[in-house]
């Protein structure tokens, strides 16, 4: 067995990859680089489900970033629970080929309460007075204090939100270094978020973005030399790509002026009353699920979701099982986006009826993924002095409501989710290991058994038989 390294970072295309990243691009010549043909939808949650597991989402039940929980008739995104993930994880593969190995997983999602040996996640604290107070999730539960000891609070208000930047990146990297130091696991698993902020701010053609580029592949150059001087093989790949975008679509806008979203009056703002709607949408980048309550139905939303401009394709049962989302949490269809749209979750005509988290970084309450929150709202006069106000309040106890976040959709520059209409826009899989076997593309279904080959010396060169 050998020691093997698996650094997710997030966002990284092939067209990103040249001047801007010599470490990267040095591992790919010392070893491999082939583009990654991701799942639909090609977002954090169900493609890393895929990697571990090696199956489609219809496989592993992740079916975006989070879903509508029919039973409790509520939407909830970004669970931590890795009970929610169907289907044999990677580590747990390998157990069965040599229970000596154990497993390290830095960041990736669905990382609580799994079977993995070390696991470090964010997880903030919440208590009664409203307050949100940065903290991480650890197991074993000692291990959250020595890394805290050793690096600091993890800067989660750097980690998502407009201040989201490298410095998350950079504790996360130095984390996987100290539990790869200290705990010696077979496998480590390193999520490096650093470019989703600038690649949604910007979009990929922006020519700021390759600051953020030429600071994540330091972070890279950093993780690969620490590793490799300790005789570890690599495996760098990423979720998905980046495509520019112009607009966005505001698909339950457009159920409910059909008739088919409900609302509930709250505290004289609008709730979303998911229970009670005939159809609304689950909007997840540039994917939306849409569960529509009267299976009768389903035939009419969908002929008035395939009129919406932006909207390139609607799926129903026969378009998901074509594309492996057949799966009993995903909506009665799935509307995919076209490459220059992505879909937001607002379903108020008027802003000044929107629920009170919508002007907030809240990502558990919004019923639907909002980038509006790696924003400020710059129709704030003095923003710098209501925020310096605001965690006054914070300070002395009061509670408060940090309402900086603008509802201005036009803001994003970069999505994805749909399947990228050129390879090179798309995800790649860098190796420091040759890969003879492997064509010019892989599947995301296959990463699973490339991480095994990585894993085991007598199985050097993927489709060697395991």
């Amino acid at each position: 067995m050998r020691q093997t390294v698996v650094i997710d970072v997030v966002g990284l295309s092939r067209e990103l990859l040249g001047t801007n990243t010599p470490n990267l691009t040095a591992l790919s010549k010392a070893g491999s680089l082939r583009a990654l043909r991701p799942v639909t939808p090609a977002v954090t949650c169900t493609v890393q489900s895929t990697f571990l597991t090696g199956l489609s989402p219809a496989g592993h039940g992740a079916v975006g970033n989070g879903w509508y929980f029919r039973d409790l008739a509520q939407v909830w995104l970004w669970r931590q629970s890795n009970h929610l993930v169907e289907g044999e994880k990677v580590w747990e593969t390998a157990r069965r080929r040599d229970p000596a190995v154990t497993c390290a997983n830095l960041f990736w999602w669905f990382n609580m309460y799994s079977s993995a040996d070390v696991s470090v996640t964010p997880r903030p604290l919440y208590p009664a007075d409203g307050r949100k107070i940065p903290d991480i999730y650890a197991e074993p539960p000692a291990l959250a204090d020595r890394l805290k000891r050793e690096l600091g609070e993890f800067p989660f208000f750097h980690f998502w939100g407009p201040k989201a930047d490298i410095r998350s990146s950079q504790w996360i990297a130095a984390a996987a270094k100290k539990v790869f130091d200290w705990e010696s696991p077979s496998l480590s698993l390193v999520y490096l978020p650093h470019l989703d902020y600038s690649l949604q701010r910007l979009g990929p053609n922006d020519p700021a973005v390759s600051k953020d580029v030429q600071a994540v592949d330091r972070i890279c150059g950093e993780l690969i030399t620490h590793f490799q001087d300790r005789g570890a093989r690599i495996v760098v790949l990423s979720e998905y790509g980046m495509t520019p975008v112009d607009a966005p679509i505001h698909i339950n806008r457009v159920l409910r002026e059909a008739g088919l979203v409900r609302v509930k009056p709250e505290l004289g703002l609008e709730a979303l009353d998911a229970g009670a709607s005939e159809a609304f949408a689950v909007a997840d980048h540039q994917i939306a699920h849409i569960y529509v309550r009267n299976e009768k139905r389903i035939p009419d939303v969908k002929t008035l979701l395939e009129r919406v401009p932006g909207i390139e394709r609607v799926l129903d049962e026969e378009g998901k099982t074509e594309i492996g989302l057949n799966h009993c949490r995903s909506g009665e269809l799935v509307a995919i986006s076209r490459p220059d749209r992505w879909f937001t979750y607002y379903y108020w005509f008027d802003d000044e009826l929107a629920p009170d988290f919508a002007r907030t970084v809240d990502i558990h309450r919004k019923p639907g993924y909002d980038p509006v929150e790696l924003f400020t709202d710059p129709a704030i006069p003095f923003l710098p002095l209501k925020v310096g106000w605001i965690l006054m309040k914070k300070k002395l106890g009061f509670r408060y409501l940090m309402d900086v976040i603008p509802l201005d959709g036009s803001l994003v520059k970069g999505s994805h989710g749909r399947l990228p209409d050129h390879p090179d826009q798309g995800p790649v899989l860098i190796s420091s290991e040759r890969l003879p076997r492997l064509g010019e593309s892989v599947s995301a279904m296959a990463v699973k058994g490339i991480i095994l080959d990585h894993l085991f010396e007598d199985s050097q060169v993927p489709g060697t038989k395991r």
